[in-house]
């Protein structure tokens, strides 16, 4: 058996079927051996949650190595799709010189591009994007999802009304009532608009 790198499920499934099939076929097989090396084999290329799978299946479920293959890819390409959905909401970072305002405005747009989260990935995302070296209101609101950890948007959400307020005031944003009630309505819209999508 030549030397395939093992699938874990972190990796497209499709490439790992494609990179199993040249391996054995490049093998100095007669043409009515490959099929049956394709499918006695393939258990030994997996590792982890795929092995698992793969020892789980029925006895005669599969009779040829493409309902394998279909199966296979089937069942890893959703759990693909959701390592990458957590990947990409956790890119989104605040940067140096931005504001706790601009932040949460940025991460709820690029929240909105992906597709549906679960709510404790969101706040887990957004509190380690959070830069401590940022203005004082990002840092004392990191500290508080940190130090009493925020598992729903809106509890994220309820901390981070009162630090806009410090930091608006630090920045010189309007520090009226009328202002900041503007600003409250502006940052309600946007996660009304967030809930909807």
């Amino acid at each position: 058996m030549p030397e395939v790198p093992k699938y874990d499920g972190t990796l497209d499934p499709q490439e790992h079927i494609t990179t199993y099939t040249i391996a054995v076929k490049g093998n100095d097989l007669a043409p009515h051996e490959i099929e049956s090396v394709l499918l006695k084999k393939f258990g030994e290329t997996l590792t982890r949650g795929s092995l698992t799978w793969y020892s789980l299946l029925p006895k005669h479920s599969i009779d040829s190595f493409e309902v394998l293959a279909d199966s296979f890819i089937n069942a890893h390409a959703s759990t693909r799709k959701v390592q990458a959905r957590k990947a990409d909401i956790f890119k989104t970072t605040q940067g140096e010189s931005e504001l706790l305002r601009e932040y949460i405005i940025r991460f709820q747009k690029e929240r909105t591009l992906l597709p549906a989260i679960p709510d404790e990935w969101t706040a887990e995302a957004f509190t380690k994007g959070l830069n401590p070296r940022s203005l004082d209101a990002s840092r004392k609101l990191k500290e508080s999802l940190l130090e009493f950890q925020a598992t729903t948007w809106a509890n994220v959400h309820n901390r981070y009304e009162s630090k806009i307020r410090i930091e608006d005031d630090h920045v010189g944003f309007p520090s009226s009532t009328k202002g900041r009630e503007k600003n409250r309505e502006k940052i309600k819209d946007d996660i009304d608009t967030d809930r909807r999508t």
